[in-house]
């Protein structure tokens, strides 16, 4: 099982490091290219829109030809959106390649999840889910002090050039170490009518769609979070990029970190449990923040403490809730794995760019930003994530 999670873990990494590598470059790159912060922003909502889109396109894909094809095809926009980024003279062309790349990265997204399914199921799915989640936990570890010194060195338009390096070896992984998960018995062709009727199947199904905006209200926190932090830490709390990148780590450990007790709890007490248990921790601890930010009790150690906890929650609930929605659709992993994935995304740069019509420069909004997402994935779980519902048999 360490083997597949390492090679997915490395698959994962690569949309995860084009955002985070970046983020000290973010206030730099604003300066260098004579934009505001929140054309900026855009850029990463951008990105987060087109990653979520094209989901939508590579599941189906995946499930006629399998796992492999489409993890290629992603690679290659992926590489060309990279170098066109390295050369990019505006905000605007920069937004445009940004979304290249995230068109292409998503692939990189949804055949993990899909292969995870291929593979395991229940408690055993989420133990190789935390497992690719310990893999992708350098990225906000390492991908920022990256970054940094890259800038420091060469400047911001090598990070993109890295990036594109990143693409050739996903493309060699692919190619020479990955298995292929789904044998050609088990594809199925791509048909319009049908596609249409299993995603609208998917659509009305309230289970699958309260635990996918449970994890995407998680996971939009955490845009916004990466959206305003270079420029909440660096401008308003004075750090460099280097203390930021730190910084950032620290915050991001707290998701890791607890994405690793998801697995043994899940064997212990059930999916379900979990995800509740996450989301509870979850709203506490952000609106917990809030309240201290309304009241002038937020410095930077509070701020990073409250985003600790925060995280720690989202750690539990991010890999449970892509099991449990997955769990019943084993025919249409692919798809089903595609559209939670798009509906995702698209709510991480939605809120990316409702949070930005208020982002001020300050802590507050990104804060009140968060605790929202909070509370929108506190009522879904109330509503959606019953305690008497049965959890996978361990």
């Amino acid at each position: 099982m360490f083997r597949i999670a390492l090679m997915l873990g490395l698959l994962s990494l690569v949309g995860p490091f084009a955002i985070d590598m970046y983020l000290p470059a973010l206030p730099t790159i604003a300066t260098d290219l004579t934009a505001s912060e929140a054309q900026i922003q855009f850029s990463l909502t951008a990105y987060f829109i087109a990653y979520g889109v094209a989901q939508i396109f590579y599941g189906p894909l995946a499930d006629q030809t399998g796992r492999k094809l489409p993890i290629l095809l992603g690679a290659s926009i992926f590489l060309a959106g990279a170098v066109g980024a390295t050369f990019s003279q505006s905000a605007a062309a920069l937004t445009m390649w940004r979304a290249v790349q995230g068109f292409g990265g998503a692939a990189m997204m949804v055949m993990p999840r899909a292969i995870v399914r291929d593979l395991y199921r229940g408690p055993e799915a989420t133990k190789l889910m935390s497992l690719v989640m310990l893999v992708i936990s350098v990225s906000p570890m390492l991908a920022p002090l990256a970054g940094s010194a890259v800038i420091a060195v060469s400047g911001w338009r090598v990070v993109f050039a890295f990036m594109a390096a990143l693409a050739v070896i996903t493309v060699c992984v692919t190619l020479f170490l990955l298995p292929e998960t789904l044998p050609p018995e088990r594809r199925t062709p791509v048909n319009l009518r049908r596609l249409f009727r299993t995603a609208g199947s998917l659509l009305s199904d309230g289970t699958f769609m309260g635990l996918t905006f449970i994890g995407g209200f998680g996971m939009a926190s955490f845009f916004v979070f990466i959206a305003s932090a270079s420029f909440v830490y660096i401008d308003q709390f004075g750090m460099d990029s280097t203390q930021f990148s730190l910084a950032f780590a620290l915050n991001a450990l707290g998701f890791f970190g607890a994405t690793q007790f998801a697995g043994p709890m899940a064997g212990r007490v059930g999916v379900t449990r979990v995800v509740r248990t996450g989301v509870g921790m979850f709203f506490c601890s952000t609106a917990l923040l809030l309240v201290l930010a309304l009241a002038g009790l937020a410095p930077l150690p509070v701020i990073m403490a409250g985003l600790f906890c925060s995280n720690a929650g989202l750690g539990l609930v991010i890999p449970t809730t892509a099991v449990l929605a997955l769990e019943p659709h084993g025919d249409k992993a692919g798809l089903a794995s595609s559209m939670g994935g798009t509906l995702q995304m698209m709510t991480g740069g939605v809120m990316i760019a409702l949070s930005g019509l208020f982002f001020d420069g300050t802590a507050l909004p990104m804060i009140g930003a968060i605790f929202f997402c909070a509370m929108v994935a506190m009522g879904l779980t109330l509503t959606f994530v019953q305690r008497e519902a049965t959890a996978p048999a361990v």
